[in-house]
């Protein structure tokens, strides 16, 4: 759909002459994603459409206890460091951004008193200025008021770089301003298209400036708060061991009326996906369990026990391959994997091109995955709109050996392949959890057909994605040749998710390893095309930015994608959870209730 269509389209739902519901209709018929599609509304000065909660009980507590399962353990509580899922989750359930996304990629009022429109005044006509109400009346657990003043400070906060903050890359480059106790701005050096970074979402997560102030840059590790977080979430924190079990209570001064239905809430850490399964599915003994890393044909025997059911839902998800081009084994600095150095083989674009040829992703998809995920060559693949049509995957054993072969890689009495004296032999890291063991299995299978050695190492998962600078084996140190993992897609829109490919990401020991780059790969062009995207009002042409980041990395196959997942959890069957792909797991876990 081109922009004078689209703007067309617009004006006819500003004039009334289309429902809003029509346009998005003929937006997503047009492969735009429907989020897309109601945030250009927004931006057009079309109120957005009204989020309706489906939450039955008339007064808060009353619930008993929520029994969550996580078999990656959170180890931290202080969203700003949380790198793994598992800790942004847990940080969720204390601390609450402005806004978050509802399954149909709607912003929704958190701590908010509403979402910024042209109509209301929140959003400029220039595009560089959104304005935030804050709700009134909304405390933080020791009974202290929320005002704009925790607002700037978590600006403050994340931007400094010496508080080596996860998420650094929403806060840098613009700048916020208390307007009064009640209402915030933040500034953006140029017409931005994509606002709602900052303050919402996983990103978004706000701490207390009153118990974090004295801990800000490079004390910000020191603070008390980050295993005992005061937050202005349903439940106040009641204890914590990391990596085993996460308590909370009611908060009686909770600012939704009859919210939280759960008088406790608890989330026990470890074990594994399977028995994480079990523990809702066939024996009841806990209402909810998250990321279903699970054999498909094993979920569907478990639901035939009756006492609980699987949640399904769209998601930018992506399970894919990371081949180190830095050298893993060298040390520079205090640092491996250092991007001062090369590695001895996958710096190698051929043998980067081989290792992608070596990928059965259709037998990964069909034997492991099944309605999990669906097999992708592309990095992003929703909204529809920013996947890019032209990465194609191939599995060709044949092609990969013949590139190997007129690289001068040759065969040595062992069978393993060799150029100058160094061998393609490879660690290949990832989490421990069935599929993911029997898709190293699979791919260590083709790759010794064409003359890879591959080791497969496998991590405990609260060790992998734990956000411990002190621990070697984590996802974002990237101490081995390559690994694999699932990152998430945490808004519908793909900005920040693709801020995973800019340079001034890359993870480093200066950040505490918590830039999003884990690749430490860089490329001119793709910082380049970002940061034009940062400015491109022009949805279709701001997508084709986005499509060439993602496509210049995927090119040069330092990232492998394998399957876009869907994003799959476990619940009992009178548990009625707010499930949505585009938002943490617990993004709205006050809204929770026992039917």
């Amino acid at each position: 759909m081109n922009e004078q269509k689209l703007q067309k389209l617009i004006e006819d739902v500003k004039d009334g002459a289309l429902s809003r519901r029509s346009f998005i209709k003929k937006a997503v018929a047009a492969g735009m994603a429907a989020p897309i599609a109601s945030q250009l509304l927004v931006w057009n000065g079309v109120a957005m459409a009204q989020t309706k909660e489906d939450y039955k009980p008339t007064k808060a507590g009353g619930g008993g206890p929520l029994k969550i399962l996580y078999w990656q353990a959170p180890t931290l509580l202080n969203p700003h460091f949380a790198s793994g899922t598992k800790d942004q989750d847990a940080s969720n359930i204390f601390y609450e951004p402005l806004a978050g996304w509802d399954a149909e990629g709607n912003l929704v009022p958190k701590l908010a008193a509403e979402i910024p429109t042209k109509q209301n005044g929140g959003l400029s006509a220039d595009g560089t200025t959104v304005t935030w109400k804050l709700k009134p009346g909304v405390k933080w657990h020791d009974g202290k008021p929320f005002t704009a003043d925790d607002v700037v400070f978590n600006w403050e906060y994340a931007s400094d770089p010496a508080t080596a903050a996860y998420t650094t890359g929403s806060y840098t480059g613009i700048k916020v301003e208390k307007a009064d106790d009640l209402t915030v701005k933040v500034i953006y050096p140029q017409p931005q298209p994509f606002w709602a970074d900052p303050f919402v979402g996983v990103a978004g997560m706000i701490i207390p400036k009153h118990l974090f102030q004295d801990y800000k840059g490079a004390k910000s590790r020191e603070a008390p708060a980050n295993l005992k977080p005061v937050g202005t979430g349903p439940y106040k924190f009641a204890d914590f061991k990391p990596g085993d079990i996460l308590t909370g209570e009611r908060f009686a001064d909770y600012h939704v009326k009859n919210q939280p239905h759960f008088d406790t809430i608890e989330i026990k850490g470890g074990g594994d996906a399977v028995s994480a399964a079990r523990a809702v599915l066939q024996t009841g003994e806990f209402d909810y369990a998250w990321n279903m890393q699970v054999e498909d044909e094993v979920l569907k025997r478990m639901e035939t026990g009756g006492r609980g059911r699987v949640l399904t839902v769209p998601s930018g998800n992506i399970e894919f391959i990371i081949l180190n081009t830095t050298d893993p084994w060298t040390e520079v600095d205090g640092e491996r994997s250092s991007v001062k150095t090369k590695h001895p083989t996958l710096s190698d674009p051929k043998v980067r091109q081989a290792m992608n040829l070596l990928l059965d992703r259709d037998s990964v998809q069909k034997f492991i995955y099944g309605r999990g995920g669906t097999a992708t060559a592309s990095f992003v693949n929703n909204p529809k709109m920013f996947k890019s049509p032209n990465l194609k995957y191939e599995f060709s054993i044949d092609k990969a050996n013949k590139i190997l072969d007129d690289a001068g890689y040759k065969r040595g009495a062992d069978g393993i392949r060799e150029k100058d004296g160094k061998k393609l032999k490879y660690v290949f890291q990832t989490s421990i959890n069935a599929p993911r063991q029997k898709t190293q299995a699979i791919i260590k299978q083709a790759c010794q057909r064409a003359g890879i050695d591959l080791e497969l190492k496998s991590v405990t998962a609260s060790v992998f994605f734990s956000s411990d600078v002190a621990n070697p084996d984590t996802y974002t140190k990237l101490y081995v040749d390559m690994e694999m993992y699932t990152t998430t897609q945490s808004s519908p829109d793909p900005e920040r998710f693709l801020n995973q490919f800019v340079s001034w990401e890359i993870a480093t020991k200066e950040n505490k390893w918590l830039g999003r780059n884990v690749s430490r790969y860089s490329d001119p062009e793709a910082d380049k095309a970002y940061k034009a995207a940062q400015k491109e009002l022009d949805p279709e042409k701001r997508a084709d930015l986005l499509i060439k980041v993602n496509e210049i990395f995927c090119e040069a196959n330092v990232i492998l994608p394998l399957l876009s997942r869907n994003r799959v959890a476990v619940a009992a069957n009178n548990l009625v959870p707010n499930y949505s792909g585009w938002d943490s797991d617990t993004w709205s876990v006050a809204s929770w209730y026992r039917s």
